[in-house]
């Protein structure tokens, strides 16, 4: 599996885990490193069988897949303890690890992200879904931007962002692979679990968020026992590209509240 160190160089510095949504790229993260590698060891990767990382992915594949997959890569690096950032996906990835490995993790943000099916985000990935299977990949990247971007911030970014779709274009997923990954993250059903994560947890919702309603992240506040949620007007789906500057003026203060209050005990 691909995976990058960023930020901090001191092996003293706490590790801060960035996991990306439905693309799984590192990249995805590039607005972060600079705000948080003041402080931290940036651990980035690309997910099994995206990127960098290449992988013929089972049937069958699941979250709880992903999770396992990551917790390789950590026992690889010797990291037993890290604070983790999910977006979408990836905050599915990391509330499992909460979940199943409560000692790995001590802070956890999740971004944009649920615990169980909804209609409405399940209708936008059979789009997807259909998009990728009838249509030029080029009409998937231009629905992708959609999904993620307000459409002021797509008028005000089009050049950049016909750049970066054309760079997404020459390096398409694995098709297969993709909607393996579709599929795992449209079945993943943690509600009933949610009040056995002890993880103190930072819900991040963006309230015009069109693919993920920012109820879904009210109901993670509502049952995690340890949750504050923070919830914004303005930023989308991938707010940590549109907003980065609030995005991670919040996980700072976030992280460095919670570190000083574990210090305190």
């Amino acid at each position: 599996m691909h995976y990058e160190w960023h930020g901090s160089q001191l092996d003293s510095a706490p590790v801060l885990v960035f996991s990306s949504g439905l693309g799984g790229s590192a990249h995805f993260w590039k607005g972060q490193l600079a705000a948080l590698g003041k402080d931290y060891r940036i651990l980035l990767y690309d997910h099994a069988g995206t990127g960098r990382s290449p992988a013929k992915l089972p049937d069958n594949y699941s979250i709880e897949h992903m999770a396992d997959e990551l917790l390789t890569l950590l026992a690889s690096l010797s990291v037993t303890r890290c604070d983790f950032v999910g977006h979408a996906l990836g905050g599915l990835v990391g509330m499992a690890l909460a979940k199943n490995q409560p000692a790995l993790i001590n802070n956890l943000v999740v971004v944009n992200a649920w615990s169980q099916p909804n209609p409405h985000t399940l209708r936008c990935f059979a789009i997807r879904k259909a998009l990728l299977a009838n249509c030029e990949p080029q009409m998937f990247l231009q629905m992708q931007a959609l999904i993620l971007y307000p459409p002021d911030y797509i008028t005000r970014h089009i050049t950049e962002l016909g750049q970066e779709e054309a760079h997404m274009l020459a390096h398409f997923p694995n098709q297969p692979n993709l909607l393996k990954r579709i599929e795992a993250l449209s079945q993943f059903d943690i509600d009933a679990s949610l009040g056995q994560i002890q993880t103190r947890t930072l819900v991040y919702a963006n309230k015009d968020d069109v693919l993920v309603p920012w109820q879904q992240s009210l109901n993670l506040a509502n049952k995690l026992p340890n949750a504050q949620l923070q919830a914004f007007d303005y930023g989308g789906h991938a707010s940590s590209v549109t907003t980065p500057d609030t995005f991670n003026d919040t996980l700072l203060t976030f992280l460095s509240t919670q570190q000083q209050a574990a210090q305190a005990v």
